[in-house]
């Protein structure tokens, strides 16, 4: 039975505990977190796990065989760093870190000490976003063309980072995963006035290998929530709708063709193609529940998690430059390689 220690029972905190405390492979022995009110809810969901309202409490404990982290993104890295110095495997949710190299030493950090780190990228574990992939695998799509996503929604406005690094890391992930091409540079652009400081509505586009490009629209300010991504494949095309509660993915038999020579560049001819749309079956479960136990196969088994600390530090890299591309009012920025 693996034991495993929570750091935090705010937004996402209880979503993790629910999930840990029903796997049959995992114990959630003590949560962490230094409102009372928050420790008093959970102590009524998980009497009986042991509170804490003290850090050293809980990396102190030698039962505790994991870390799970669920604060704000300014502390992932010392809390994880922490937990790898002492021997412990790590959840760590989205993003991964503030900066590039912290994900980095992380990294390296346990690959020294032979132990798990697993970035929590949920969306990469649902049974929609899975069923893509398998499209894509099989060559349904066609050569990858292009990548659209909207997350938008009122609220929540975040105090510790603009909504980029809030909304973002869901679609970059998820991207990552389903296309997983060399990424050279990325162009942010947003929206500053309510004069916070904290950009609330931005439009990021990515620019990939083989011609591909990617725009990723998120926004704390919109008056209705919408949740779909549109791959474009050179065959057919998927729109994921996060929202609906049946036929989340709809494949279309559309496309468009360019039949001309080089004499002919001049006098483009242009085919469109317009065939049938069907909803393929996914898999009905809760992703967090398959992500939790992937994790625990991958720390009984000695595997490399789906999202494990290189997919994360993808995500970074992004994160980080769409924000220098932010200040530059959407100069392109080299992502790190």
């Amino acid at each position: 039975m693996i034991k495993i220690g929570l750091i935090g029972f705010g937004y996402w905190g209880p979503n993790l505990a629910r999930n840990f405390n029903v796997n049959p492979d995992l114990e959630l022995a003590a949560i962490c977190d230094f409102s009372t009110d928050r420790r008093e809810t959970a102590g009524r969901f998980y009497p009986q796990v042991r509170l804490l309202d003290n850090l050293d409490d809980l990396y102190n404990d030698t039962n505790i065989d994991v870390i799970a982290i669920a604060t704000p993104v300014s502390f992932h890295f010392e809390l994880a760093k922490r937990a790898l110095m002492s021997g412990r495997h790590v959840w760590i949710e989205k993003p991964m870190t503030e900066k590039i190299d912290q994900a980095q030493e992380l990294i390296d950090l346990a690959r020294q000490k032979n132990k798990v780190v697993f970035v929590d990228h949920t969306f990469v574990y649902t049974g929609a976003v899975r069923k893509i992939k398998e499209l894509i695998k099989q060559g349904e799509l066609g050569d990858m063309v292009y990548y659209d996503s909207t997350r938008v929604n009122l609220g929540l406005f975040q105090q510790d980072v603009n909504v980029i690094w809030d909304l973002a890391p869901h679609d970059i992930s998820i991207m990552g995963y389903l296309i997983p091409f060399k990424k050279y540079e990325v162009s942010a652009n947003g929206c500053f006035y309510y004069g916070n400081g904290l950009c609330p509505k931005s439009l990021l586009t990515i620019y990939m290998e083989n011609n591909t490009v990617a725009q990723i629209n998120v926004s704390w300010v919109s008056p209705v929530k919408i949740r779909q991504t549109m791959i474009g494949g050179t065959l057919k095309m998927v729109i994921y709708d996060e929202n609906q509660p049946s036929e989340k993915i709809k494949v279309y038999d559309k496309g468009v063709e360019l039949n001309f020579t080089k004499e002919e560049l001049y006098h483009l001819k242009v085919q469109y193609r317009v065939g049938d749309m069907y909803a393929p079956k996914i898999e009905d479960h809760e992703a967090l529940a398959l992500a939790t136990s992937h994790f625990v196969d991958c720390i009984s088994s000695s595997k490399i998690p789906l999202t494990d600390g290189k997919a994360g530090l993808e995500v970074v890299k992004v994160l980080v430059a769409s924000t220098e591309s932010l200040k530059k009012n959407g100069v392109p920025v080299k992502i790190n390689s």
